[in-house]
């Protein structure tokens, strides 16, 4: 068995697509010429490229890697490579696999589709034909991907807002400098709060300072999923005909996994989850092998874990393991100041997603808004500000027609807006720039207000 890294990618990466420089890829062929002349092409342009000169080596090397695409001959002694292919389906083969084949007739293309043959490549042939299917079937099995997870996220009954961590009350400035220093290593992080403060939110804002940012967030609600069906959603299954199923773990691979309502996984699963925690393997149902797993994993709940292990319906081990971490999110009451902030994105984004003009949020509005309690947190201040959207109007408990009790006196809306920019200001140690951008406008419209307020 020969190993190659590319140390540097070669300028024809971007001609045949980014995903071949970050793919691993395993080379399995009898005949030493063909095994270098692939070894050669791919090497330079590849994260990582493997070889093995027969099926046996071939099954060995599988059993303590995984790979992304299998470069494989059809006519190999003892063993052609679809009977070898068809055998490795049945104990746990996830990659996508191109055929080699100085032989193409009818019965072999039939076969090959049934055992899920992504591509065929006739010998003899040359290094462009070789990277164009290598190309092609990294990039199918991208989007494969990529369409599972966003069905995955579209049938969820997760409506969470994709926006960053908004806010400049203590509370959340201490949340957001603590993501900050845990964003570079790979802890797992335990999100905890009532419903609706921004658990989700909280772990997006992670994943996008991470060195992961460009990968898979995977957000999934364990409550939301049938506990029957919960382990093959989760680590796929090899069924029967050779069929396969990548669960979401496997295709969260590289990226950040988001495990909402922990305290909702099936007792029996949670043991599961705790041997992928600490190996870093995941064994899909019905599949005799093992696969390795670079994933990122954090977690909420809105339940004390503490008392769910003590009434026996939350393993203590799993506790102990996630619980590295824990960042408990303020609830919307507590966070003063941050509702105006909120109020005007929430009112921005769903204008424009729903197409309606915006109401005002004048400052007898906002004072109400600021004054009240918000048992559903974030959550229930957006449900009011689409519902009012909606309706035309604010419900009249919000409404800026009537008079607020106890208040002798209504700030105006220009001295609302004067008093968060400095405060932002304060926050960012007079950076404008930092200041902008956690308001969400421009540096040019800081600036001007500055001038405006006299503090140059």
């Amino acid at each position: 068995m020969q190993s190659t890294t590319a140390a540097k990618q070669t300028p024809s990466v971007v001609e045949f697509g980014h995903n071949l420089a970050h793919a691993s890829i395993l080379i399995v062929d009898d005949e030493p010429g063909i095994r270098n002349f692939l070894n050669k092409t791919l090497a330079p342009r590849c994260k990582r490229v493997e070889q093995a000169m027969n099926a046996e080596e071939a099954s060995r090397i599988l059993d303590s890697n995984h790979f992304d695409l299998v470069i494989l001959d059809n006519i190999m002694p003892r063993k052609t490579g679809l009977e070898w292919l068809q055998e490795q389906r049945r104990v746990g083969f996830f990659a996508d696999a191109i055929l080699m084949t100085a032989y193409a007739d009818l019965d072999t293309a039939i076969q090959a589709l049934r055992i899920g043959v992504v591509d065929f490549v006739l010998k003899p042939f040359r290094t462009n034909q070789i990277l164009n299917s290598v190309a092609r079937a990294l990039d199918r099995r991208t989007l494969r991907r990529e369409n599972y997870l966003l069905k995955h996220e579209l049938f969820s009954e997760n409506t969470v807002s994709r926006g960053r961590l908004l806010g400049t009350s203590a509370g959340i400035e201490a949340i957001r400098e603590t993501l900050h220093k845990v964003a570079p290593v790979p802890t797992s992080v335990l999100f905890t709060g009532e419903s609706g403060t921004g658990k989700e939110i909280a772990a997006r804002t992670l994943h996008a300072l991470s060195d992961r940012a460009n990968k898979p967030f995977v957000p999934i609600n364990c409550a939301t999923i049938p506990p029957d069906h919960i382990t093959e959603v989760l680590f796929g299954v090899v069924g029967p005909d050779d069929q396969r199923r990548d669960g979401l773990l496997l295709n969260a691979d590289g990226g950040t996994l988001f495990l909402d309502e922990i305290v909702q996984l099936p007792y029996s699963v949670q043991a599961t989850l705790l041997r992928v925690l600490e190996e870093h393997k995941i064994r899909p149902l019905g599949s005799e092998r093992e696969l390795p797993l670079n994933l990122r994993f954090l977690f909420a709940t809105n339940t004390d874990l503490e008392q769910a292990v003590a009434e026996g319906t939350f393993r203590a081990d799993l506790y102990h393991r996630i619980n590295v971490l824990n960042i408990k999110m303020p609830l919307l009451k507590e966070r003063e100041g941050d509702v105006v902030e909120l109020a005007s994105m929430f009112m921005g984004q769903l204008s424009r997603s729903l197409g309606m003009p915006p109401l005002e949020l004048n400052e007898e509005i906002l004072l109400k808004l600021s004054r009240y309690d918000w048992p559903g947190n974030v959550r229930e201040l957006r449900n009011l500000i689409e519902r009012s959207l909606i309706l035309g109007e604010f419900p009249p408990e919000f409404s800026g027609t009537g008079s607020i009790t106890g208040i002798e006196a209504v700030e105006s809306l220009e001295l609302v807006e004067q008093r968060h920019i400095m405060k932002v200001l304060d926050a960012c140690g007079g950076n404008r720039a930092e200041a902008a951008r956690r308001l969400g406008v421009s540096r040019k419209t800081i600036d001007r207000k500055c001038t405006l307020w006299g503090q140059g």
